[in-house]
């Protein structure tokens, strides 16, 4: 990378920064290659290290980088489609049903979020079904969801252990809940999308840091004209891009 002058620009010189780098990983960088590291890059730009991490963390956030545990910052490839528009027609808008590219891990009994105890319709401390899902693409971790289902939906669906089992056992709990799911008609589903930053668990359930930037996608289920089921989809900002089919719109539930 060559050098540029940045003291006479009159844009705030992360974001003139991070345009000249973008450029640069056009030219001279191939997809997957490391770049070096924040002194070198700080030194050879002439700027502060504070003003090249905010370069860096702009372009993370637009999909041209990648921070990886143990590798350091690599150029990203070009994002994966995801279509996270609802199915058409009967069951098959619900988790779970033939054609869905989600695999379910385990499903337990957890409380929900506050917000997503109020779209379900039960008071918060209660207890309902949660299935945790995840999703892939060309063998990379793209999305993790938890679907949440009040009792109340799936009335023939026996308690679940106290404690969560992440194995067969597990993974057989949160098939059985979908399935239950499927007893319903569906009447039809609201998603929603907005930009936050990877929590712990999801983001070590997603091979990335804590804090890196991803797109939270709520899924409201509508059956009976009730809410049965919330889905909270996590996807990986640096490699999705999400397009919709028609739906309306909910409150999403970044914390």
């Amino acid at each position: 990378m060559g050098t540029t002058q940045l003291e006479t620009v009159p844009e705030p010189k992360y974001w003139h920064l991070k345009t000249v780098l973008s450029e640069a990983l056009d030219s001279e960088f191939a997809v997957g290659e490391i770049l070096p590291n924040e002194r070198e890059l700080a030194a050879r730009f002439g700027v502060a290290r504070a003003t090249l991490r905010q370069a860096l963390e702009q372009l993370e956030l637009e999909g041209r980088l990648q921070r990886r545990r143990g590798v350091g910052t690599t150029v990203a490839p070009p994002r994966v489609g995801v279509d996270v528009g609802p199915a058409q027609g009967g069951a098959q808008g619900w988790p779970g049903a033939p054609g869905d590219v989600w695999h379910t891990e385990y499903g337990e009994e957890a409380e929900p979020p506050a917000p997503v105890a109020r779209l379900l319709g039960v008071g918060e401390g209660t207890a309902v079904h949660a299935v945790f899902r995840s999703r892939t693409s060309g063998g990379q971790p793209v999305a993790t969801e938890v679907v949440y289902v009040p009792a109340g939906s799936v009335p023939e669906l026996p308690e679940a252990p106290g404690e969560a089992a992440e194995g067969a056992e597990g993974a057989a709990r949160g098939r059985a809940v979908l399935r239950e799911l499927h007893r319903l008609d569906l009447d039809g589903q609201d998603r929603s999308v907005e930009l936050g930053s990877a929590r712990a668990d999801d983001a070590r359930r997603l091979d990335r840091l804590p804090g890196a930037p991803v797109l939270v996608v709520t899924t409201r289920y509508i059956a009976g004209g009730r809410t049965a089921a919330v889905g909270i989809a996590t996807f990986r900002a640096d490699t999705c891009r999400l397009t919709f089919a028609d739906s309306g719109a909910v409150p999403a539930l970044v914390g």
